[in-house]
């Protein structure tokens, strides 16, 4: 159990609050490496309040909200979907994992990421996996710390920018 994180299911009634989380924390992670024109184009076609809503009415979506104190810290998304590079019978994909920088170093990211491998665990699925943008050496670190290992990549289109993500996979 991490220090005073509480980690809960998001509900359609946390709509506006991922919405924030979500467009904090993309902008606090890819902003500085990016043109601002890319990052407000992708922003409002994936994470506007409505997609965002759309996909918490999926019931293939799962979004989880890690809390310190009772403040929210940062966010995860898991759905059962798959690429078709990803060898695996019942894959999860760990589509989103962010915290917000105020949160960083107190294990939010931690507490996160044991949650979305327990939960693929007790769901039945035998890899979770996921793509992270090639530049983001942060991150990478993180998930090669989780276990993670690369098996692949496949295009990212920020705004009108075409990145490349590396895809990852822990085998459960």
């Amino acid at each position: 159990m991490h220090h005073n994180i509480i980690i809960s299911r998001a509900t359609m009634q946390d709509a506006e609050l991922l919405y924030s989380l979500s467009v904090t924390t993309f902008r606090d992670t890819f902003g500085a490496q990016n043109r601002k024109e890319d990052m407000d184009k992708y922003l409002a076609q994936v994470m506007s309040l409505e997609n965002l809503s759309a996909e918490l009415a999926d019931e293939a979506n799962y979004f989880f909200i890690a809390r310190h104190n009772t403040l929210p810290a940062g966010y995860a998304k898991v759905r059962a979907n798959s690429e078709p590079d990803i060898i695996a019978v019942h894959p999860l994909e760990l589509e989103r994992i962010y915290v917000l920088n105020q949160f960083q170093g107190i294990k939010a990211g931690a507490a996160l990421m044991e949650h979305c491998i327990d939960f693929a665990k007790s769901h039945g699925h035998d890899v979770l996996w996921l793509g992270v943008w090639e530049l983001n050496h942060k991150a990478i670190r993180f998930y090669k710390k989780w276990g993670f290992g690369f098996c692949g990549s496949h295009p990212f289109l920020l705004g009108d920018d075409l990145q490349t993500d590396v895809l990852m996979r822990k085998v459960l």
